[in-house]
């Protein structure tokens, strides 16, 4: 079967260093263009009833060199292996990913959506409906990820730097910062890491659990 994107995603994650581990964790906006070939008004009936929807999309700037069964997950600290169907790893037999985002409107052709870890211009294959009756398991096991979720960081966010970005933004990226975009084997307090932000660089320093911006440039 051969599938083709309905839609690119558009945001402020410029490259995979800083994107969310998974969706639902920060509230920064996202907008979905369909393409001309699925701008049909009828294909959007009705969505607008949902809080929340699934992106089935491709993880297009993952490369493999076959199939691997097993994988290095990062929050393990790149050193222990698990099964690549135990995990969220990009690197699978078919790069697919699925998140469940917050439907903010939608608007002709574009759906704006918070929630999403996908970087701007990933591929979107399907939207589907989330259906808290049938998607939601409350008491679901996290399995060997529990040990993946770890508290935020402190972020300190000198005003002079902060109101470089548009009040619109400064959540989106303060929530992302705060969720620790380094991997997770590199601890190096003296280290300058620097994300790309929608058209800024932005850097910073972590110290234990404080995150210090340290700079911001376009």
């Amino acid at each position: 079967m051969e599938i083709e994107p309905i839609a690119f995603i558009m945001n402020d994650y410029m490259e995979k260093f800083g994107v969310p581990r998974q969706s639902g964790l920060v509230s920064l906006c996202s907008q979905i263009v369909l393409e001309p070939k699925f701008c049909d008004e009828n294909a959007m009936r009705g969505l607008e009833d949902f809080t929340h929807i699934w992106l089935i999309w491709g993880f297009s700037e993952a490369k493999t060199d076959g199939f691997s069964p097993t994988v290095r997950p990062p929050r393990l600290g790149g050193n222990v292996r698990k099964g690549v169907f135990a995990t969220r790893s990009p690197f699978r037999p078919n790069s697919l990913g699925l998140s469940v985002v917050k439907l903010v409107s939608v608007d002709g052709f574009s759906i704006t959506v918070t929630g999403a870890d996908l970087m701007n211009g990933t591929p979107i294959y399907d939207i589907k409906p989330y259906l808290p009756y049938a998607d939601s398991v409350p008491d679901a096991s996290n399995g060997w990820s529990l040990a993946e979720h770890k508290g935020r960081l402190a972020v300190e966010f000198p005003m002079e730097l902060s109101e470089i970005i548009p009040a619109d933004k400064r959540q989106g990226l303060t929530e992302t910062l705060a969720q620790d975009p380094r991997p997770q084997y590199q601890n190096i307090p003296e280290r300058v890491y620097t994300m790309a932000f929608g058209e800024w660089q932005v850097s910073f320093t972590v110290d234990g659990e404080q995150l210090t911006v340290i700079k911001i440039t376009k």
